[in-house]
């Protein structure tokens, strides 16, 4: 199942320039089996997001994005927003206790500088300065690829990955309408609830995958990046029709 992992949509966050309808039918038409919401620091409730689901005939699950102290993290598990989720430690304990899993949004920002980063030597010291963030090891996986990242910025959370050996997921991280599809998860089990989703990222095989919506970019490249670490080409950018 290809499922987006990280979405935002209108007005729940209030970011976002697209209506979760909107978003839905455009991920429906860009191929996607699955769709998870994950607004800034709110989460869907489950019966609204079953509603959505059925309406559109897509497989709809809440999440959220939470501004921690340490980054950006992607939750699933929790029900709603409580104070004290930006700090690390609290944010942690509280998605082990709900049984839930954590992703490490675009590990790049705040670690990656595009201009400096062309030297490699500084490249590599911001890598080496990035593993040490003792945050990661707690995540279940970190954002390989994120559909609003460059080529660049990616290719350095990929890095930062095989460094650490963290299993990689991707999602779009749409905020806007031609963003929908550009980035996505492809679990190889079936998903059909959170609980699912948790069990897949926490113990399961899930190569993330990328395609590019505009019609005059003709880049092409591949990137290894595996749940499993096995070195298997997984990423794939493509042209869209």
């Amino acid at each position: 199942m290809l499922i987006d992992l990280h979405t935002h949509s209108y007005p729940k966050s209030d970011d976002s320039f697209v209506e979760v309808d909107d978003l839905l039918d455009r991920a429906r038409s860009a191929g996607l089996d699955g769709v998870c919401l994950t607004e800034h620091d709110a989460f869907w409730p489950d019966d609204e997001a079953r509603r959505l689901s059925r309406r559109h005939g897509l497989l709809v699950l809440p999440g959220s994005e939470i501004n921690t102290d340490d980054g950006h993290v992607i939750v699933f598990g929790l029900k709603r927003y409580v104070f004290g989720l930006h700090k690390p430690s609290f944010l942690v304990d509280s998605v082990r206790r709900h049984n839930g899993a954590m992703i490490a949004a675009h590990p790049y920002r705040r670690r990656f500088l595009e201009g400096p980063g062309r030297d490699p030597e500084v490249r590599q010291h911001m890598l080496l300065t990035a593993s040490e963030d003792e945050f990661f090891r707690h995540c279940d996986a970190i954002e390989g690829i994120n559909g609003r990242g460059s080529e660049v910025q990616n290719l350095f959370s990929h890095d930062l990955g095989g460094l650490i050996g963290a299993r990689m997921t991707g999602g779009s991280d749409a905020h806007r309408a031609e963003q929908w599809g550009t980035a996505a998860t492809r679990f190889e089990r079936r998903v059909t609830n959170v609980e699912d989703l948790v069990r897949g990222l926490t113990a399961g095989r899930f190569p993330a995958e990328r395609t590019c919506n505009s019609t005059t970019d003709t880049t092409a490249s591949t990137i290894p990046v595996d749940g499993e670490r096995s070195g298997n080409d997984a990423y794939v950018l493509r042209k869209a029709h």
